[in-house]
């Protein structure tokens, strides 16, 4: 079967850099299904471009097994899948361990449930790819956010041990971006700070994001690796 016709899953895909890739794919003529944890204008927007939209809440292994039997009762195969979705919980006292539990859940064990029970569908398409969403705060850590940070790094670990374990059929690799979005409410000061930690000093946008996506899943050379999308943050 082509893999152009077979669908790319993207998980948490209802706003900002996971809804622009959706649509940008849905432009270039490429199925989509998407999860999403909340209804949004932009899950409207991508059911009625004719994405299929599942929700799902990776909170523990029975929410994530049912997303997965869910996902093969709509497909047979899948082109790749992009795990995208991704939690930000701050690691208030007396809730450490609960903050720690969800962030593994949906950085780490969603990711790990969905690719050894999808690997099957990925043996349809010819390329086949898997995309991990890390972040580049795990280079240097977090003081503020370690389970966060912990729970990306481990993600990465993913990416290495899945690129061993599916080759030769299926490409694994990851994303490691820092800024790319400002949110609406960001004042300027802090958007002046954050923009100096990086050599390039520049907001770049989903673009930025959806051409790392797009370089994985164009090349067939490459597999084991976590693209490092900060703007040259390593160099300040």
């Amino acid at each position: 079967m082509s893999a152009a016709s077979l669908p790319i899953l993207i998980t948490g895909a209802s706003q900002r850099v996971g809804l622009y890739c959706a649509e940008r794919l849905l432009d270039a003529g490429q199925p989509v299904i998407l999860s999403y944890r909340h209804e949004r204008e932009g899950v409207q927007r991508l059911r009625q471009r004719g994405a299929l939209c599942l929700p799902a809440d990776f909170r523990d292994e029975a929410s994530i097994l049912a997303f997965v039997d869910a996902v093969k009762c709509h497909t047979d195969g899948l082109r790749a899948i992009v795990h995208n979705a991704s939690d930000w919980l701050s690691e208030t006292p007396g809730d450490e361990a609960a903050a720690f539990q969800q962030l593994f859940a949906v950085h780490m064990l969603a990711p790990y449930l969905i690719n050894l029970h999808c690997a099957e569908l990925l043996q349809h398409a010819s390329p086949a790819d898997i995309v991990h969403v890390s972040d580049d705060v795990t280079r240097k850590g977090s003081a503020k956010r370690p389970a966060y940070c912990a729970s990306k790094a481990g993600l990465e670990s993913l990416t290495l041990s899945f690129a061993a374990r599916f080759a030769p059929h299926i490409k694994v690799n990851g994303i490691a971006p820092a800024l790319l979005m400002f949110n609406q409410d960001d004042d300027a000061e802090y958007r002046q700070q954050t923009l100096a930690k990086s050599a390039l000093g520049i907001e770049p946008g989903p673009e930025a994001f959806y051409l790392s996506l797009r370089y994985l899943l164009d090349n067939p050379y490459l597999t084991g690796t976590t693209l490092t999308l900060n703007g040259g943050r390593h160099l300040k």
